[in-house]
């Protein structure tokens, strides 16, 4: 009798789905991470723009409306760079990865794994604070095609940035216990000095340039592009949403991030 043909090995794109399954089951079960990660950016907003609450207008435009636009772009990176940097530094110095690696697993599909999970978060979590701006601040939902295709390549670009840096960042601490203040503080830090919660041009010229450097500046300026309203750009310190510069940035961080990856990660612990 002829031996029974062995079944075919699952494709790494059926492996990456079980993957970002798992990895979505993980990030809602663990609270604390669940509060900090996606819901503290909603319970920020709407803290902070209650309290803008009665004071003067930016040029018709809120506190708060402001405030939401930042807060979009910084739940962006927050869904994609920290947690990422945070999970990938656990995983390393815990030995999931050292296992993961001695699996007949495709590369690929831890990978894959993790950006469905970031996908699904980042979706979610500029869904929730934009019906948190909208139901609380006036904020406006885009009105015309331009600016929903606007909001996608912001998403597109920002989010594959930040996904990349937040792998890449995950090599930098030494220990498990470290990994949380190592990667979150850079990230408060730059929340800061990108225009999340005032006025870009409210910021000090010397700190302007700084934040420019990263890419979170730049996904709050695509943000504010398309939830306030065009005069609005009036606050911007170069007088306009410089959407084409915007998109050349983030692309650059992209590809930067993507070399800074193949550069710096490793699958197990530099003491192990």
């Amino acid at each position: 009798m002829a031996a029974a043909a062995a079944a075919p090995l699952p494709s790494a794109g059926r492996l990456a789905l079980k993957r970002g399954a798992l990895e979505l089951k993980s990030f809602f079960r663990t609270k604390g991470q669940f509060i900090v990660i996606f819901s503290l950016p909603a319970i920020m907003l709407m803290l902070l723009g209650a309290m803008q609450s009665g004071k003067p207008d930016f040029n018709g435009v809120t506190g708060a409306q402001i405030l939401t636009a930042g807060m979009i772009g910084a739940g962006i990176m927050g869904t994609t760079f920290q947690n990422l940097g945070i999970n990938v530094a656990l995983e390393r110095h815990d030995g999931t990865l050292k296992r993961l690696y001695g699996m007949p697993m495709p590369r690929i599909a831890y990978f894959g794994g993790k950006v469905i999970q970031v996908l699904v978060c980042m979706v979610a979590e500029v869904a929730l604070l934009v019906v948190v701006g909208v139901l609380m601040f006036d904020v406006q939902v885009p009105g015309t095609l331009d600016r929903w295709l606007t909001l996608a390549w912001v998403l597109l670009l920002g989010g594959v940035a930040c996904t990349l840096l937040g792998i890449a960042v995950g090599s930098l601490p030494k220990s498990a216990r470290g990994a949380n203040a190592i990667i979150t503080l850079p990230f408060l830090i730059v929340q800061f000095i990108s225009g999340v919660y005032m006025p870009f041009s409210d910021v000090p010229a010397f700190l302007q340039f700084i934040a420019s450097l990263f890419p979170l500046k730049w996904m709050t300026q695509g943000m504010r592009s398309v939830f306030l309203p065009e005069h609005a750009a009036a606050l911007e310190p170069a007088g306009s949403w410089q959407l084409p510069l915007i998109a050349l940035v983030l692309a650059a961080w992209c590809v930067g991030a993507l070399l800074l990856c193949m550069k710096t990660f490793r699958w197990t612990a530099k003491d192990s």
